[in-house]
């Protein structure tokens, strides 16, 4: 075999691996930029959104949750925001969906209300008002989304801008239940 066709075949299963390609049959496509990673269990996740209403990530044990930091100043959480407001709406109907928690990092309701209120307004963020929940799962920048298995677990997560409401993506978080 030639050393061109030893690399391109290296280059096929490194692809296939890292979910870029296509899965083995019965396993759940991996989309794009999302990663797994080595189960570790998620750092505590106590805040409340701008209504007041309490979230708190040991409750919601049994389901898969969709953990999201953004800010409002973030370029690529600008573009991406609207994206999470239609898989928002796209989940509303989906029989196995995981819970959002969508986590606006140290700014003020103003700030987030006027934001949002411009291109995402059915979202309702919790405030991590002085950055002490961002601080603990320590985002490697903006944004950043976790996803954490019904026990508690980190499996995946995806750095930067992702264009969640498209069918590969949502394909995979409604898949999700099935994997566990």
């Amino acid at each position: 075999m030639t050393p061109l066709r030893v690399l391109l075949r290296a280059g096929l299963l490194c692809w296939g691996i890292t979910g870029l390609g296509t899965s083995l049959a019965g396993e759940l496509a991996v989309p794009k930029g999302v990663m797994p990673v080595a189960p570790r269990a998620a750092p505590a996740l106590v805040l409340q959104d701008m209504d007041g209403a309490r979230f708190d990530l040991a409750r919601q044990r049994g389901r898969w949750v969709f953990v999201h930091f953004w800010a409002s100043w973030c370029g690529p959480c600008r573009r991406e925001i609207p994206a999470i407001q239609r898989l928002a709406q796209k989940l509303k109907t989906a029989k196995q969906a995981p819970v959002l928690a969508i986590i606006n990092t140290a700014e003020d309701e103003d700030t987030v209300f006027t934001f949002l209120g411009v291109l995402a307004p059915d979202l309702m963020p919790l405030m991590d008002s002085d950055g002490e929940v961002t601080e603990a799962w320590q985002p490697r920048g903006l944004p950043s989304t976790y996803l954490v298995d019904p026990r508690g677990m980190i499996r995946y997560q995806a750095l930067g801008g992702r264009p969640w409401d498209e069918d590969d993506y949502f394909q995979f978080l409604i898949g999700l239940d099935e994997t566990l």
